[in-house]
């Protein structure tokens, strides 16, 4: 399952890593404020190779973000990430919004009103 959310990126934290049964391993982590009439504060996580998907991106920026929710139980406790896959600039104007131009011989004559076809 995917979700994406429109927000401002709040904070680029730095970049940690780390060595584990697998090998070596790097993260980021970028906290992004959302859009909406109550905000809130999600801090998206990437791993390995999918850090470059922050280069080009700068807090303040507008991002739309693709992520995933994943949760996993260690020792009796659940830890959650939420893990960022596609980053994009976001589009500021609503999508096929364009609204031609606008000028005074587009509004048309007035007639005079008979009251012809009208039913009262």
């Amino acid at each position: 399952m995917s979700f994406k959310v429109k927000g401002q990126i709040e904070q680029l934290l730095p970049v940690v890593t780390g060595t584990s049964a697998r090998g070596e391993w790097k993260k980021q982590e970028f906290v992004v404020q959302t859009d909406e009439q109550y905000p809130k504060k999600i801090c998206f996580t990437l791993f390995n190779d999918k850090i470059n998907l922050l280069e080009g991106f700068n807090s303040n920026m507008e991002v739309e973000v693709s992520f995933s929710v994943e949760s996993r139980e260690y020792n009796g406790r659940w830890f959650h990430n939420v893990n960022a896959y596609r980053i994009d600039k976001a589009n500021t104007e609503p999508e096929g919004f364009n609204p031609p131009p606008f000028n005074e011989n587009d509004i048309p004559p007035e007639t005079e009103d008979d009251g012809g076809d009208l039913p009262f």
